[in-house]
């Protein structure tokens, strides 16, 4: 078998060449998406690994994100930094998509904080606003779960009663109130993109009970949870979502662009730093 991420390849293989490369092993793996790049300044890199090098794994492809592995020490913890990440709506197969999870737990990582960019759903929310993810709404029509005969690592009905750790929630909290950050919590809504939903998905969703939107964050939680990874999901609201706000059609209403995604995920990314810093420096993360 050739290495690689993918079905029949020997993922046991590319794992071990990426645990040579590295003195320490992680024990916390931190996921930036859109706006958090800060973050990646202050870890102390001992490896840097693009994802293209990873056989079987290709480069990222969509603005915001880089595309590649640190790892290194953030507030003295060893960390998997994942800079970016894969979505299904750029055409990747299922084990394409879960592989840097994968990875991560396979590397022994005890928990995982994962953010995103999000569009408001709930109306008393606004752009720049950082929400605790409570629970999430799989619209994805897909999984990056394997079927069960190949699920050789991973539990393929893995229970999601639970699927964000109330203890690592609870900690978050109290870290931002330290820091006099306002955090919310919510209800996640995964759809595919990679167009924005229109006004009338937007209605859809929030009575179905979802907050916020967005195209990823659910395929890596299942990922991690089925192989036993505890998992802490951050969202930055970035933009009111299409019909929030504003009468659909009025002059002006609702335009949405990944840029004002990039340049409000930036603002919100350097506070939400600080909170998972400190978390990391607590030991709230790694305990």
């Amino acid at each position: 078998m050739k290495p690689g991420v993918g079905p029949g390849d020997d993922f046991e293989a590319v794992v071990g060449s990426l645990r040579a490369r590295v003195r320490t092993a992680p024990q916390v793996h931190l996921l930036l998406g859109s706006g958090l790049g800060g973050l990646e300044r202050v870890v102390e890199v001992e490896e840097d690994v693009p994802f293209g090098e990873v056989p079987g794994m290709p480069s990222a492809g969509v603005p915001g994100h880089a595309g590649h592995f640190i790892f290194g020490r953030c507030e003295g913890v060893p960390v998997l930094v994942q800079c970016g990440r894969l979505h299904f709506y750029e055409g990747h197969p299922p084990w394409v998509i879960s592989a840097p999870s994968r990875i991560a737990a396979a590397l022994g990582v005890k928990s995982s904080v994962i953010t995103a960019a999000v569009g408001g759903v709930d109306r008393h929310l606004r752009p720049g606003d950082l929400m605790v993810i409570d629970d999430h709404i799989n619209l994805l029509a897909r999984t990056p779960l394997p079927p069960p005969a190949q699920a050789a690592d991973a539990n393929p009905f893995p229970d999601m009663s639970a699927p964000y750790d109330a203890g690592l929630q609870k900690a978050a909290v109290e870290q931002a109130a330290r820091l006099g950050v306002r955090l919310v919590r919510g209800t996640y809504t995964a759809l595919l993109g990679p167009s924005f939903e229109t006004p009338a998905e937007i209605r859809m969703v929030e009575r179905m009970g979802g907050d916020v939107v967005g195209m990823s964050v659910v395929p890596e939680v299942l990922t991690l949870r089925a192989r036993g990874v505890r998992v802490l999901g951050f969202a930055m609201v970035t933009n009111m979502a299409c019909g929030v706000g504003m009468a659909p059609g009025a002059e002006g209403a609702d335009a949405i662009s990944h840029d004002e995604v990039l340049e409000v995920g930036n603002r919100a990314g350097a506070v939400l730093e600080r909170v998972i810093r400190g978390m990391l420096a607590g030991g709230a993360l790694s305990g």
